[in-house]
């Protein structure tokens, strides 16, 4: 099984992709991939919500208990939803804690910044495994006006550098980077020696990291720093189009499909 120790000692880059219920879990984990992340953004993808803060603390517990338990290999990392930390770090230690301890994960990710550099010190001291995320940030889309590129300019970009490098001393496993330059992304790589994984931070990251829908083409929508590596979307649709049309003309069921129980033959 991958741990995260075993993160930074990896030759080859890191994969990770996000995964909200068993069967997409069992594929991911099949198919090879390090880390599955139970992101809150399954706001946005299988809860229907405008963006990722609705999502509540049992919403994400729920559902990485169910990928923890269809998981054998992949590392589970539980995102912890907006306001289920940094309030108060106590409150918010045990609901790191509640996602290890009742949904089975094997360490949480924490939308970081300046607050959470001594949160994150706390919890590695009692035991739950931290990856921290820098540079876009959703859970502040409300701040931060829109989902934009982050770290554009010189005392953005050296804010990161330097909240990346605390985090790491704090006691952080990984990093993740998101929608930043990447020529910061490289520069933040080689500056720790913690794994860093991008997304939509270019190719000089330790590893890399999609939402499940739009590395397969699920969402009718995906960034324009993603890829669509499939058409599940398509195939979906294609399959229930070919569902409805054989029960309309009657093709389905067909007799192969059907049983007949010869001693019922005189029940009227």
């Amino acid at each position: 099984m991958t741990t995260t120790r075993g993160l930074r000692g990896r030759e080859a880059p890191i994969t990770m992709l996000t995964a909200y219920d068993a069967t997409t879990a069992a594929v991911v984990d099949e198919a090879g991939i390090d880390v599955v992340l139970v992101g809150d953004s399954m706001g946005n993808t299988a809860l229907g919500y405008d963006s990722t803060l609705p999502v509540t603390l049992d919403e994400v517990a729920s559902r990485t208990g169910a990928v923890a338990r269809a998981t054998e290999d992949a590392l589970v990392v539980a995102d912890m939803p907006f306001l289920s930390f940094g309030v108060e770090e106590a409150e918010s230690v045990r609901n790191a804690g509640r996602l290890l301890k009742e949904a089975d994960a094997d360490a949480v990710k924490i939308e970081s910044g300046p607050h959470t550099v001594e949160m994150t010190r706390r919890m590695t001291e009692v035991g739950i495994p931290v990856m921290a995320h820098l540079g876009l940030t959703p859970q502040h889309v409300n701040q931060l006006g829109g989902y934009t590129r982050q770290g554009t300019d010189q005392d953005a970009a050296e804010e990161i550098v330097e909240l990346a490098g605390a985090h790491a001393d704090a006691g952080a496993f990984a990093l993740v980077l998101e929608h930043v330059p990447a020529n910061l992304a490289g520069a933040v790589t080689e500056a720790l020696d913690i794994p860093t994984i991008g997304i939509g931070a270019g190719p000089d990251c330790d590893g890399q990291v999609l939402v499940i829908d739009d590395a397969v083409g699920l969402g009718e929508w995906s960034p324009p720093f993603s890829r669509q590596f499939g058409d599940v979307r398509g195939e979906m649709l294609g399959a229930v189009e070919g569902y409805r049309e054989a029960v309309e003309s009657g093709e389905f069921p067909a007799d192969e499909h059907s049983h007949v129980e010869s001693e019922l033959e005189d029940l009227y």
